[in-house]
């Protein structure tokens, strides 16, 4: 049963971490925002997670032990690997029309930006 479940691709920066508060640096992942493991807990429940980022890998498991959330991820990947879904801020979700779509990406903007002109 265990590989019919679900795999959750989870991207690191913005997601777990509060990225948008801080400029890019290669060898520092910022601080993981409040509620992270509850989410990861609850996600966990529903299938595999694995965590999408082209930051270091030895630099992001480390940042996942350190935050004690290693637990529940079956792997990192920098690859975009099938899976269910996947959980992104920078992301539209395709509904089938383009001309949706293309208005969705001009006006788009991630969460952590949405109050800047």
């Amino acid at each position: 049963m265990d590989k019919f479940m679900k795999k959750f691709l989870i991207d690191l920066d913005g997601v777990l971490n509060n990225y948008g508060t801080n400029k890019f640096d290669e060898n520092y992942i910022p601080e993981m925002r409040d509620g992270v493991e509850e989410f990861l807990k609850e996600l966990s429940c529903m299938g595999k997670l694995y965590l999408f980022t082209t930051r270091n890998l030895k630099l992001s498991t480390q940042w996942l032990i350190d935050n004690r959330i290693d637990k529940y991820f079956k792997d990192i990947t920098n690859v975009k690997i099938p899976a269910y879904l996947h959980i992104n801020d920078r992301a539209i979700c395709f509904s089938g029309d383009y001309k949706i779509t293309i208005d969705n990406v001009k006006k788009f903007k991630v969460y952590w930006k949405k109050n800047e002109a």
